[in-house]
């Protein structure tokens, strides 16, 4: 049997056309977010605009790698061969900036604690491969809705035309053009053309209904002229990507710790999603797999670092729509890695694909981060909350407890800094919570019932 006839979903290779429509569907889909970390960067470090154009490139031209390596893998012991989106991080924003607006360390700082931090990443990720046995389904499924349910906010922002407070001469002021109606409307159009499509088409087309759904908001916001080509003209046609361009990096302890302890919690959400993936792929997630796949985190650090960008993790809202469509190929997300590595090498089409305003993407963003949700739903209805309600505390108390800083943004201020970090990222304290709560519900499981667990889906009480 041929691959194009396979059963295994993940190993079904498609043709060319085909091949391309779906990688461009998933580029589209994390390209607002891939482009805006080296823009805020680049911005809060005031870099001039030609820096900032090359970390763009640098950007989409190392996700675009690293997306290749996780997809296809590399070697015996890098890549989960999954068709995971690997793209840069916003968790790793704020170290990036502290260590950079350093005048003793700047870009050289920054790039060295990415490359340090990759390099810990590497070594560390057999020990966390170590843990998939503390996430049974109950605690996937959380893990999974909790992370849907904290990018909701930054879905409905894109929608709302940007940030709701945003730079101004003398601090912070309220964003005037968020919640414009005009935004509001084309993020809405977006949202029912993508359900609309859905329902309407069938087959392969069904599949491409987010692309659809974009191009329809990108049209209308190209006719109403509100869509700003400046740069293209002036961009040229292919852009070598130079090993890095900052200078040899500086190694700095304190801001290695600080994005070493950020790569622990990528590692954490990772791990999560792709246990989540290999769900739906109906695949078990083996502690080797675990580890090849976290340590392809590592190895995208250390190559971001050296070719002057930053830290990469897995894509929640590419997990979305690996839901929506029920495209689970690797060969098609290796396909949306190579369409970034043209987009890093051809900055005119680069920038083309940055003029997508963001309320375009936000329209379809609700609809991948809620399947993001929809997924952990899904996972969760394999849990046992009939013979074992304490499963339900485990859910209830780990949705709750991460909900919080999405709520309340400065409910933590006060305390000291090194707490509200870690309880200001409500993924990070919903997984904790989650894995320990199940830990005290459910006991600790041994590694023979983890087997059976990933396998068949059932919940550590229902083993013992």
């Amino acid at each position: 049997m041929s691959n194009l006839d396979t059963t295994d979903p993940v190993e079904k290779k498609y043709l060319f056309p085909s091949l391309f429509a779906l990688g461009l569907q998933h580029v589209l889909v994390m390209y607002a977010g891939a482009v805006a970390v080296p823009l805020i960067v680049g911005s809060a470090l005031h870099l001039p605009k030609d820096q900032i154009a090359m970390l763009v490139s640098a950007d989409l031209f190392c996700c675009g790698i690293v997306t290749i390596i996780q997809a296809l893998g590399f070697g015996r012991h890098v890549g989960i061969r999954l068709p995971i989106m690997m793209g840069i991080s916003f968790t790793a924003v704020p170290s990036i900036i502290a260590t950079g607006s350093n005048p003793d360390l700047g870009m050289p700082g920054v790039i060295g604690a990415v490359i340090a931090s990759g390099v810990f990443t590497v070594i560390a990720a057999p020990f966390f491969g170590r843990w998939v046995r503390f996430f049974p389904p109950v605690v996937t499924g959380t893990v999974m809705l909790v992370i849907g349910l904290s990018l909701m906010r930054v879905g409905v922002n894109w929608a709302a035309g940007g940030q709701p407070m945003i730079r101004g001469p003398e601090g912070m002021i309220p964003n005037p053009a968020y919640g414009a109606p005009f935004a509001l409307s084309v993020a809405a159009i977006v949202l029912l053309s993508i359900l609309l499509l859905t329902r309407v088409l069938k087959g392969f087309l069904s599949n491409l209904a987010v692309l659809m759904g974009i191009g329809i908001g990108f049209a209308i916001a190209i006719a109403s002229g509100k869509v700003d080509f400046h740069g293209v003209a002036d961009a040229g046609w292919v852009r070598i990507v130079h090993p890095l361009a900052f200078g040899w990096p500086v190694f700095e302890f304190w801001s290695i710790l600080s994005l070493c302890a950020v790569m622990t919690v990528m590692m954490i959400e990772s791990t999560g999603q792709f246990l989540a993936v290999g769900d739906m792929a109906g695949r078990k997630i083996t502690q080797a797999e675990l580890t090849r796949g976290l340590r392809t985190d590592g190895v995208g650090n250390i190559i971001g670092g050296l070719l002057n960008t930053f830290t990469y993790t897995t894509y929640a809202q590419n997990v979305g729509l690996l839901q929506i469509t029920g495209v689970l190929s690797r060969y098609v997300v290796a396909a949306g890695g190579v369409i970034l590595i043209l987009l890093g090498s051809l900055p005119k089409v680069a920038f083309v694909s940055a003029s997508i305003p963001s309320y375009v993407v936000g329209g379809a963003a609700i609809v991948m981060f809620g399947m993001v949700s929809a997924t952990g739903v899904k996972i969760l209805a394999k849990v046992d909350f009939v013979a074992n309600r304490r499963n339900l505390y485990i859910v209830a108390v780990s949705v709750g407890l991460a909900m919080v800083p999405v709520v309340a943004d400065n409910i933590f201020a006060q305390l000291p800094a090194a707490v509200g970090k870690f309880l200001h990222s409500g993924v990070l304290v919903g997984t904790f919570a989650a894995a320990l709560l199940n830990i005290l519900f459910n006991g600790v499981p041994a590694k023979e019932r983890e087997d059976s667990e990933l396998q068949n889906g059932a919940p550590a009480a229902d083993l013992a």
